[in-house]
């Protein structure tokens, strides 16, 4: 770990951050336009509650930080939805193999900024660390309800982690 962390990276940390945490709690959206009076609302709207918090977060540091969001935030707005309601409409199972997919992805993703940010960015590090904790949290929600008992469950999973980890390299730039 090293003493600083270049303002470009932080810039790139926020600004897909941001996206992620947006197209995060759309999904949950769309899952919930589907299954919010099933036995899945309430934890859906749980997960939900969270990522807002999340954007709520990079949506701050975007403005206090005067980093540039990404372009793709309307292409987000629309795949978010899409993929949590499509998900859903294939039965509750797929829509908990989405969350897992996603939150798997995310770990990854968050593991890898915890471990580049400097010390100058102890509390930036720190709020991913939680947010980390979290998603873990929505995948072993998603897990506990039978996620991998969903249809074509390995390749769901498979198609859905490699959609997130191109939006990840997109969204770091554009």
């Amino acid at each position: 770990m090293t003493d600083r962390t270049p303002r470009r990276y932080v810039e790139r940390v926020i600004r897909v951050d941001h996206a992620g945490e947006y197209g995060a709690q759309r999904i949950y959206q769309g899952q919930l336009a589907v299954l919010r009076n099933t036995r899945h609302g309430p934890v859906l709207r749980h997960m939900q509650a969270q990522e807002e918090a999340h954007l709520a977060t990079f949506s701050r540091l975007i403005a206090e930080r005067r980093v540039r969001p990404t372009a793709l935030l309307p292409l987000w707005h629309l795949a978010g939805f899409a993929l949590g309601a499509g998900t859903a409409l294939l039965g509750a199972r797929a829509a908990m193999a989405c969350t897992v997919a996603v939150e798997e992805a995310i770990d990854e993703h968050y593991g890898a900024q915890e471990a580049a940010l400097g010390e100058d960015e102890a509390p930036l590090r720190a709020e991913i660390a939680r947010f980390r904790a979290e998603e873990l949290e929505h995948r072993d929600i998603g897990l506990a309800n039978e996620a991998e008992r969903a249809p074509g469950y390995r390749l769901l999973s498979a198609a859905i982690k490699a959609g997130c980890k191109a939006a990840i390299r997109i969204s770091e730039r554009i």
